[in-house]
């Protein structure tokens, strides 16, 4: 019985790393998508070159790689 428990234990842990990147991949498209959008709508209303565009496009990757390098710091942390 405690051996069937620890092989459930460790088909769940490795499913939940497996979420948890899906679900970053999913929240860096998404914010990716949302900053480019921003930026697409202050450079029209500015009447500016892709500048704003691209800068909140590369922010929103540079937010999301650093929190996705801060999650995998601390999950490795607790292993």
């Amino acid at each position: 019985m405690i051996a069937t428990q620890k092989i459930h234990r460790k088909q769940y842990s490795e499913m939940g790393g497996i979420l948890v990147l899906s679900a970053w991949g999913f929240a860096t498209v998404i914010a990716s998508f949302l900053f480019f959008w921003a930026g697409l709508k202050l450079d029209s209303a500015l009447g500016t070159g892709p500048y704003f565009m691209i800068g909140l496009f590369m922010l929103a990757i540079f937010l999301c790689v650093m929190r996705l390098y801060q999650e995998a710091k601390r999950r490795m942390k607790d292993f």
